[in-house]
């Protein structure tokens, strides 16, 4: 018999986000999220997304044993202000027993209907900064701390239970040396002359700090016109600022600025992180913050997270600055080969960005949308 509880409890929370480890403990691609960072994810004590949005979590249970877990999400930004009758879920995790699966959807069901929603999505986070999707292809490819890891049978649940695909991501790779400065440096130089644009390099977070701000607005405006797309407020700023910038070397992150100094373009590119969490096992102590460090300043491999232009500035060959910037920058640390994180397949503004760097696919997902 599966029964399902509501996680209330700090030994509940520790079971909703320890479960992966026990149901991915064998694969070799799955890469473990910190774990103290997950429960803080779901403190609303911690996390101001809370302020505009919430979330319900549940463990399903098969003879005493956790099987599973959701949570059902309600952003009420998207719901209020966007009119978007949109009940989400996300951190859906379950072994192979349909009926598993069935009974955690079902407590998303009846929280939505409650709440007079239409429809339910996922698997998707509270905001576009969140992870997304399910894995459809690429089963055999390492994930990156970005992105959740799933078995293949979770296609079959989410088909069995009438969901339809609702939105395609694709995830790319492409090797350094594939990137060609002839394809953009001259054009760089013209359009730093045409539009009075600077690129601003910076070594420290402390030089970085005074954009974060800006960078933030700049990301709520170049992705206002993406399906799904929710806000950053203000609150939220300081959150994902504390959060995600220390994390990442100040001269992965790149700025455009205007002759104002306004910010008008940004990027940010991240080390990946993979093999150091997956040596980790989620914990950060005692020595795995040591291992986060050397992979921040010793790994070959990046991941491209964000690239940002202002609607002004879009289609005018702007991010040919910004990857001179980077070539330069990955010339002098050895780089090897480049990630991008999960991109909408309908999304032809960035597909076009990358062509000449002959990507290779190498992982597909999507969500899944059903009728409530």
């Amino acid at each position: 018999m599966i029964t399902t509880k509501k996680v209330v409890s700090k030994a509940d929370y520790k079971a909703f986000v320890k479960f992966p480890f026990e149901i991915y403990k064998d694969s070799k691609y799955w890469v473990p999220p910190i774990i103290s960072q997950e429960l803080a994810t779901f403190d609303a004590k911690k996390n101001p997304i809370f302020n505009d949005a919430e979330a319900t979590l549940f463990l399903a249970y098969k003879d005493n044993k956790v099987v599973g877990r959701i949570a059902a999400i309600i952003n009420w930004l998207e719901v209020k202000d966007q009119n978007i009758k949109k009940m989400r879920f996300g951190w859906f995790d379950f072994i192979d027993d349909l009926d598993v699966s069935k009974a955690l959807l079902q407590e998303v069901y009846t929280i939505g209907n409650a709440n007079n929603l239409h429809y339910t999505e996922g698997p998707v986070g509270f905001s576009n900064l969140d992870k997304v999707g399910v894995i459809t292809e690429g089963f055999e490819a390492i994930g990156n701390m970005i992105t959740w890891y799933n078995h293949a049978y979770y296609v079959n649940h989410y088909q069995s239970h009438g969901f339809s695909v609702e939105k395609k991501y694709s995830e790319s790779r492409f090797p350094f040396k594939n990137v060609k400065p002839e394809f953009f440096h001259k054009a760089q130089e013209l359009i730093k002359r045409r539009y009075q644009l600077k690129a601003l390099n910076l070594n420290k977070t402390s030089e970085v700090m005074p954009y974060a701000d800006q960078m933030f607005d700049l990301f709520n405006e170049s992705y206002a016109s993406l399906s799904s797309f929710v806000a950053i407020t203000d609150i939220q700023k300081e959150y994902f600022k504390k959060k995600f910038i220390s994390f990442i070397n100040p001269e992965y992150i790149k700025f455009v600025v205007d002759k104002n100094n306004k910010l008008i373009a940004f990027a940010v590119v991240m080390p990946r992180f993979a093999d150091a969490l997956q040596k980790m096992k989620g914990k950060l102590l005692p020595f795995g913050f040591l291992k986060l460090l050397k992979a921040k300043k010793e790994s070959k491999d990046v991941m491209f997270y964000l690239i940002g232009v202002h609607p002004e500035y879009q289609n005018k060959g702007v991010h040919a600055v910004i990857f001179n910037e980077y070539y330069n920058t990955f010339n002098e640390k050895g780089i090897q080969t480049c990630y991008r994180t999960p991109e909408l397949e309908d999304n032809e503004a960035i597909h076009k960005i990358w062509k000449h760097f002959d990507p290779e696919v190498y992982i597909r997902r999507c969500t899944f949308k059903k009728d409530i």
